[in-house]
């Protein structure tokens, strides 16, 4: 099926940008699963790809000629992503990581991770899902050592459920995976979280080897507990992990116990964020190290938190409770801040407080989360570190 392209999307395309926006056609398009070939308004081939409505955009390109998209086409992707991460299969020391990022590599719309022996497939739209049978026997025909399969369904739908096991094998419940030498508890069809965020394995990893050591620690959106745990396995005095959901209390405590740590001796608080800064404030409680990694976009009862408008919120209400010399991580997930945005909102704060501060690190994406140069903003992740000197 040909799909035409306006003159601006056909020149992005060309240099290699693979998202399809609605605004790129010259005329707007039924649903269709069928792969398209778009072609500028002359006729003329430009790329190859299929149109699906997901949270951005409404299509992906998967290839600059005009080749089938048959099992040996998805069979060399996955052959190419496995190659680039050797290192991570060879790594003892973590047995959890991104086998296959989107766009990234090369299929924008699906993405697979791997939990020790086992795949967890998410799909972003109902084209892309329409194939996959097609793209799980490419999948298993490049890793016949995987032993099971679940899937998330990332898009809107009322015919299936939001997880599911796909085959092989079922994993225990939990899978216990590790990273940089810590354990945690995963859940691979439980909803469409599995009880850890792999993107931050670098920033937990350098709370592992010491960052925090011998440092009180407060972690806000604390979610499972995973920078507190990491935290704690690398020496740090005392956590404090604080989350509004509920469930977010006996997953924590299960964390530190699957790695011989005294859930006791650790504080679990389920409060909202903005709450807790507050009581923090009233008892006078200070910490050496905050980690503020929210989602970029929640609401609770009272109000309702987007990065791109409150992050500086949190800042502000983190330097009211840090200690002198203390360590901020700050860290985003939203895709529309950019990392200038972000920075500028982070420091804007600190001048505002009149603190002196130094950044320490700047944390990107992880080698396993491949991106595309020609598309920045699948780039997401931004975790600046900070220490805080002085206040005027």
């Amino acid at each position: 099926m040909k799909v035409q392209v306006k003159k601006r999307a056909g020149s992005r395309l060309k240099k290699g940008y693979p998202l399809i926006q609605e605004e790129d056609l010259v005329q707007p398009q039924k649903e269709t699963t069928e792969w398209v070939e778009l072609t500028d308004q002359q006729g003329h081939f430009l790329a190859k790809g299929y149109l699906g409505k997901q949270n951005k955009g409404i299509g992906w390109v998967l290839s600059r000629s005009n080749e089938p998209f048959d099992q040996r086409f998805f069979e060399s992707l996955f052959r190419k992503s496995k190659e680039k991460r050797t290192a991570y299969f060879a790594d003892d020391s973590t047995s959890a990581f991104r086998l296959f990022n989107g766009e990234g590599d090369g299929i924008g719309g699906l993405i697979i991770d791997y939990y020790d022996t086992f795949a967890v497939f998410s799909w972003y739209n109902g084209t892309l899902y329409a194939y996959r049978k097609l793209l799980i026997e490419a999948f298993r025909s490049i890793y016949p050592e995987v032993r099971g399969a679940y899937e998330k369904i990332r898009f809107d739908t009322n015919e299936l459920p939001e997880s599911r096991f796909v085959f092989g094998e079922t994993a225990p419940e939990p899978l216990i995976i590790k990273e940089n030498g810590v354990k945690f508890a995963t859940y691979l069809n439980e909803g469409l979280m599995t009880g850890i965020f792999l993107d931050q394995k670098e920033v937990r990893g350098a709370l592992t080897e010491g960052l925090a050591l011998g440092k009180t620690v407060l972690n806000m959106f604390s979610y499972t507990g995973a920078f507190s745990v990491a935290a704690a396995m690398g020496g740090a005095l005392e956590t404090t992990s604080v989350d509004l959901a509920k469930r977010s209390l006996k997953k924590t405590q299960e964390q530190f116990e699957i790695n011989g740590l005294d859930p006791e001796q650790q504080k679990i608080i389920v409060m909202d964020v903005f709450d807790y800064f507050k009581y923090a404030q009233r008892k006078q409680l200070s910490y050496d190290v905050i980690v503020l990694d929210p989602p970029s976009f929640a609401r609770n009862k009272k109000k309702v938190f987007r990065v791109a408008k409150n992050y500086g919120e949190l800042v502000k209400d983190s330097l009211a409770i840090l200690k002198a010399n203390g360590l901020l991580i700050a860290s985003t997930n939203a895709a529309n801040v950019s990392i200038d945005q972000f920075q500028k909102m982070i420091e804007d704060e600190f001048k505002a407080a009149g603190a002196g501060y130094d950044q320490l690190a700047l944390y990107r994406l992880p080698a396993d989360f491949q991106t595309a140069d020609t598309f920045p903003e699948g780039d997401y992740l931004k975790v600046f570190i900070y220490q805080i000197s002085q206040r005027h």
